[in-house]
């Protein structure tokens, strides 16, 4: 007999949600979480967020830019030429602090984030003390920041994660389906989105229910990528 044909698959883009109502709590990340409920009673204009790739801190930064009305730009595109057009803002998010290139330039930043009272959210994948910078000054503004870090995921942060997932892509699955991937994956939301995404792209193709073979399949495929 020949060989049934695979379902054929679009791939289409799936957009993330990043609103509050989105953003799951637990212990891991729940002081980022009271430092952006803190906001606009900040000590200071500034406050940074800090975990590793994946943690959930531009979701976070992202449900501040909403409450605030901020805008953001990636710390590497600082320069000093852009300085005053970003100091025109009330309210901004500066992402990936590690990756700033214009360090003269964040520090100027943060000096009128606090002269004009404005607000500011950073975001780095390392507490100011541990990043390599080469202008003291602004090590030590960093430094005097308000701080938050948001630690890899517990189990159930990971288990409500991975359910939210599979219901944002309707797909059924059973809660031992979802221990079975949470005993077994890399501790990060990134992880758990690509998980999710491949299982949705493997039932697509088998058009069959999400079962633990087809989990245990999705995993090992994606262990082997690593």
């Amino acid at each position: 007999m020949p060989a049934k044909p695979q379902q054929l698959v679009f791939e289409l883009p799936h957009r993330p949600a990043l609103g509050f109502e989105d953003f799951l709590v637990s212990e891991s990340n729940a002081a980022a979480v009271a430092l952006v409920d803190r906001w606009p009673d900040w000590p200071v204009g500034a406050a940074i967020i800090c975990g590793r790739p994946g943690s959930g801190k531009s979701h976070l930064a992202n449900v501040w830019r909403l409450r605030s009305g901020g805008d953001t730009i990636a710390a590497n595109a600082i320069t000093k030429d852009a300085v005053p057009d970003l100091a025109s803002h009330a309210a901004l998010i500066v992402e990936d602090v590690e990756a700033t290139r214009d360090q003269a330039a964040l520090f100027h930043l943060l000096n009128l984030v606090r002269e004009q009272r404005l607000a500011m959210l950073l975001t780095s994948s390392n507490p100011p003390g541990e990043l390599t910078l080469s202008l003291p000054d602004l090590t030590s503004r960093l430094k005097a920041l308000p701080l938050a870090a948001i630690a890899p995921p517990d189990d159930a942060l990971l288990r409500a994660v991975l359910v939210k997932l599979f219901a944002d892509r309707q797909l059924a699955i059973e809660p031992h389906i979802v221990d079975y991937v949470v005993l077994r994956m890399e501790r990060s939301m990134a992880a758990a989105q690509r998980i999710v995404a491949e299982i949705d792209r493997q039932a697509l193709i088998r058009q069959k229910p999400v079962t633990r073979p087809v989990v245990a399949a999705v995993l090992e495929a994606l262990a082997r990528r690593a």
